[in-house]
């Protein structure tokens, strides 16, 4: 999306049913959202390098070799039965 969008993320909505992909990126914030999420950090080549719960204004801390971000409703990771290690392949 663009730069305005991308910005805003997930902050606003009230939920969020899937997954919103941020990249490049390295850290997120959960400063201004209604909802506690999930995020996994993915490298280069889509591993997770790292999987964390945030709550609500929260700054997470930087993983410096993630790529890209994947954010989901506090949850979600766990009933798709994602972990650290595992490939993600990313579709438009």
């Amino acid at each position: 999306g663009t730069h305005g969008s991308r910005a805003r993320g997930l902050l606003g909505r009230d939920g969020i049913s899937g997954a919103m992909v941020l990249a490049p990126c390295r850290g997120v914030h959960t400063i201004g959202m209604r909802f506690a999420i999930d995020v996994a950090f993915l490298d280069s080549e889509g591993m997770v390098l790292k999987i964390t719960h945030m709550r609500r204004n929260r700054i997470g801390l930087l993983v410096w070799k993630a790529r890209s971000v994947i954010e989901a409703e506090a949850g979600a990771f766990e009933r798709w039965g994602l972990k650290v290690g595992q490939q993600v392949e990313l579709r438009e």
